[in-house]
Formats: C-alpha cells, sequence, structure tokens
C-alpha cells in the first residue's frame, strides 16, 4: 500500500482559474483583427471582427466561406469589390432583376447611418420598370425621372429577355423611370406603382452602350471618418475601438491596445 500510485490532485478552484485562463487566450487569439475576406481586402474603415475598423460602420459586412456581404434591413447584398482609393464599394443584390433573370420585386432599404455615410453614387441609376400609367413617378413626381445617356423604356424591354415579359403581357410598351437612390429612398416600390426595378452603375461610361452589356449592381460611395488612424497604421497597429464604450483604440497585437499608437 505504500507504493500505491498518487494521481495529481486538481481542487475545483484550480479547474476553474484553468479555464477562465483558457477562454482568455481563446478571446484574445480571436480579437485579431482579420484583414481579408477570402480575395477582398478589409481595412479601415470596415471590419468583419466586432472592434476593428470605425463603429459607423459596425456590423454592416458579414464574411462567409465564400462571399463578402453588405448588410442592410432590406437584406444581404454581395460585395464584389471595395476600392480604398476611390473610397466606393460594389454590390450586387442576388434577388434584383437583370437583363437575364426577372425576379419577384422588392425594396432596396438602408439604415439612416448607412444612408448617410455609404449612400449609392451619383451614377448609380435605378431603373423603375412596368409602371402603371397611375404611377407618381409619371404624374405629381414625374420630375424624379432623367433622361439615361439616351436609352428608352423600348430599348431596355427589347433588349433584355426578362424584360420582354413586359411588352408581352401588355401589348404595348410600359412605363419605366430612370431616376436616382432619392426616390427609392423615400418611397416603396407599391407607392412608385412599378412592379420590377433594377440597377446599374458606372452610368457615365454607358452611353451607346446596349442594356445587354450594362453593369447590374450598385456602387456605394463611403466617407472615412478622421479618427487620427494614420498615426496607429503607421505605428503597426490595427484601427479599433472599444466595443462597449465605442471610443477608437489603437490595436496593438492579440493582448495589447493603446489609445492612439503602439510607440513604446
Amino acid at each position: 500500500m505504500a507504493n500505491q500510485l498518487r494521481l495529481p490532485f486538481f481542487s475545483f478552484n484550480h479547474l476553474t482559474i484553468y479555464l477562465i485562463l483558457l477562454l482568455s487566450q481563446s478571446q484574445q487569439i480571436f480579437s485579431t483583427c482579420r484583414n481579408f475576406c477570402n480575395n477582398i481586402p478589409i481595412n479601415y474603415p470596415f471590419s468583419i471582427d466586432d472592434g476593428c475598423g470605425t463603429p459607423q460602420y459596425r456590423h454592416m459586412l458579414n464574411c462567409s466561406a465564400t462571399d463578402l456581404f453588405f448588410l442592410t434591413p432590406s437584406g444581404n447584398y454581395k460585395v464584389q469589390s471595395i476600392d480604398y482609393d476611390k473610397k466606393t464599394m460594389t454590390i450586387f443584390d442576388p434577388s434584383m432583376s437583370t437583363c437575364s433573370i426577372l425576379q419577384p420585386h422588392h425594396d432596396f432599404k438602408m439604415s439612416e447611418i448607412q444612408s448617410a455615410i455609404i449612400p449609392p453614387s451619383p451614377d448609380t441609376i435605378f431603373i423603375l420598370m412596368n409602371c402603371s400609367i397611375d404611377s407618381p413617378v409619371l404624374n405629381h413626381y414625374k420630375s424624379v425621372c432623367f433622361n439615361f445617356s439616351g436609352h428608352s423604356c423600348d430599348e431596355l424591354y427589347g433588349s433584355c429577355t426578362s424584360f420582354k415579359l413586359f411588352h408581352l403581357l401588355s401589348n404595348s410598351t410600359p412605363a419605366c423611370c430612370f431616376t436616382s437612390y432619392e426616390t427609392v429612398k423615400y418611397m416603396s416600390m407599391d407607392i412608385l406603382d412599378c412592379t420590377h426595378y433594377t440597377s446599374v452603375y458606372n452610368s457615365d461610361k454607358l452611353e451607346g452602350v446596349g442594356p445587354l452589356d450594362w453593369l447590374y449592381g450598385m456602387k456605394l460611395s463611403f466617407s472615412v471618418p478622421d479618427t487620427g488612424c494614420e498615426r496607429c497604421d503607421k505605428s503597426g497597429g490595427t484601427c479599433g475601438f472599444d466595443v462597449e464604450t465605442e471610443m477608437a483604440q489603437c490595436i496593438c497585437s492579440s493582448t495589447s491596445n493603446s489609445t492612439r499608437d503602439c510607440g513604446k
């Protein structure tokens, strides 16, 4: 009995401390800001990890195993590219009708802060289609429709396989409206009395280009808050913020943060 094997003894307190330390280390590992989602770079002011980037853009992006999505009240839009020099983001709505596919209509809605800091660019055109003769955009609000590089409803309905249906069902050319984000921002599709919409970007380069070759989607123009991020970046840190107070922070490592930079 004197030579009986003795196993190490762990008290409940020891086990609790060990689990707390393990959890703390795990949280620290995942606190590092990821700077890519698949092949798209994620730089300030954006982030896909909470506490990174700037709080104004908090929870606007979601990174899946295959795609990056821009999240809005009306749905998730696939991010095609982000140009940090021109401060633009190009997105595409998988549920939006295009020249090749007709889908059930729905509204495009952004939150108030999104409309303020990352709205659709001026060269993004919203096209309201199959509008009734009583549509507000043909009557009291016809001023919201404008000439889009000489393009017409006939051209749109005649060129696109999906939109030809509107022409066939009415045996005529239903009204359409080329307009800006401000129109769909304040009026729903039901109020506009148009059954479908699509959107194209780089409209200033589409003169003489047929609907089959338009760039379908939206280009958003974002602003970058001035929070002294350059100083943090030059010191080797990553710009972020405290998730509780939303005060700016310079993330120096997975275990160290600073208020301004990572200088020693």
